[in-house]
């Protein structure tokens, strides 16, 4: 028979059974629980919904240099691309193909004009004619001259011989040889002759003087025929169309053997050598352009630094274009046309309080920001100051070190309060 547990029990009386710890294990755990649930109730009821911080993007604010900037796209043109016209009307022949590398003084078309051909004949003729009158009116001038000269000649001989005939009249009735009227007659002769030898040297001056004017006439109409004739040969030499710098043929506006008027768009010269950049900058920031400033040009992996040069007075499409001319020798490569980007550089604003630039600035209107508190994005009202590409000026409503939601806050639906989850 096998015996079974009942030698061992011992019945226990009431007073002596001891005390269960159930129910005090189960108080603080209910007291735990409300406390648990009030955090957590706490924290949700402060925020009107939870979001992902992977899904967020956070930057701290700080105290630094702020550099006002903006970036623009761009195209590399020509500083120099003279455009070339007909300079007369006529038959143009091509000596080049759009493309073709030229230097300066190189004939690129030669223009067949037979009328500004038979102009310029017609002067040359008449330039010779008067350069003969002149030639011819020098000798006149001359022989006018020598004449007027020898009859002032031949009267200062007839008033010396006058005067001889006067002192042997006189001495002759001094000593009684002569009657007084041989002596008077001889005294008039003198004055006579006196009278006419200053006459002739007069007239001889006079003479002289009209021929001078009349060759000096002559010689300024020879003047002017040859300044015309100039002015010809030189509109004649232009009909041969040459190179006014170093560079390409960039388009060509006519075809060869066409027949052109005066002033006709021929061709296009691009001075390789002198490139720069014209940037295309949004109507908001034309206030801010100034001349002299610098500009960082980016053409591919390649940075160069230039400086603003000149700016359209116009806005066009809602850009404003502007000129930048490279600081030292251009890169290397640059093509005509090629696209490129620059950051224009406005100003430096140090020792301002400054967070990275996000989408945040346009979805709040830069009016708020979310700035994360144990683990809560409060909105929070603030005033921003100067913006530039990478970063943005706060004026007010935050503190440096404070946390700032930059992206995504789109998801937040502009709520007071939202948690971020990690």
């Amino acid at each position: 028979m096998i015996r079974d547990t009942s030698a061992q029990d011992r019945s226990l009386s009431q007073a002596q059974a001891p005390r269960s710890r159930r129910p005090l294990y189960l108080a603080v755990a209910a007291v735990l629980a409300v406390v648990m649930v009030g955090w957590l109730l706490s924290g949700w009821l402060g925020s009107a919904s939870a979001v992902s911080a992977d899904r967020l993007r956070f930057a701290e604010v700080e105290r630094g240099l702020l550099v006002r900037d903006a970036t623009a796209n761009g195209r590399v043109v020509a500083a120099v691309s003279p455009t070339l016209y007909a300079p007369a009307g006529g038959t143009v022949t091509l000596k080049i193909l759009a493309g073709d590398t030229v230097a300066r003084g190189d004939v690129m078309a030669v223009i067949d004009s037979p009328e500004l051909q038979n102009e310029l004949q017609r002067e040359q003729a008449t330039l010779a004619q008067l350069e003969a009158e002149v030639a011819r009116q020098r000798i006149l001038a001359r022989k006018a001259s020598l004449l007027a000269k020898r009859e002032a000649d031949d009267a200062e001989v007839t008033r010396l011989a006058a005067l001889r005939d006067l002192q042997r009249a006189e001495r002759g009735f001094e000593l009684g040889a002569i009657a007084e009227v041989e002596y008077l007659r001889a005294k008039d002769a003198m004055a006579s002759a006196d009278i006419r030898s200053k006459h002739a040297g007069t007239a001889a001056q006079l003479e002289s003087q009209d021929v001078s004017l009349g060759l000096k006439t002559q010689e300024q109409l020879l003047e002017r025929q040859r300044l015309l004739t100039a002015n010809l040969e030189r509109r004649v030499d232009e009909l041969n169309v040459r190179a006014p710098v170093d560079g390409v043929i960039g388009t060509l506006s006519v075809d060869d053997r066409a027949v052109v008027v005066a002033n006709t768009p021929l061709m296009t010269v691009v001075d390789l050598s002198r490139l720069e950049v014209e940037l295309e900058m949004p109507e908001s920031y034309a206030e801010d352009l100034g001349l002299g400033m610098t500009a960082e040009v980016r053409i591919g992996a390649t940075a160069a630094t230039g400086t603003i040069s000149a700016i359209s007075p116009e806005v066009v499409n809602n850009q404003v274009l502007a000129r930048v001319r490279f600081n030292g020798e251009q890169p290397a490569g640059l093509r005509q046309n090629q696209r490129v980007s620059a950051r224009v550089l406005f100003e430096e604003k140090p020792d301002v309080l400054k967070v990275a630039r996000g989408p945040f600035v346009e979805a709040l209107g830069g009016r708020a920001a979310y700035v994360v508190e144990d683990g809560i994005a409060v909105r929070r009202p603030i005033v921003l100051g100067a913006t530039s590409v990478g970063e943005v000026e706060i004026l007010e409503g935050v503190q440096p070190g404070d946390r700032i939601v930059i992206s995504g806050t789109d998801t937040f639906e502009d709520a007071e309060r939202v948690a971020i989850n990690d």
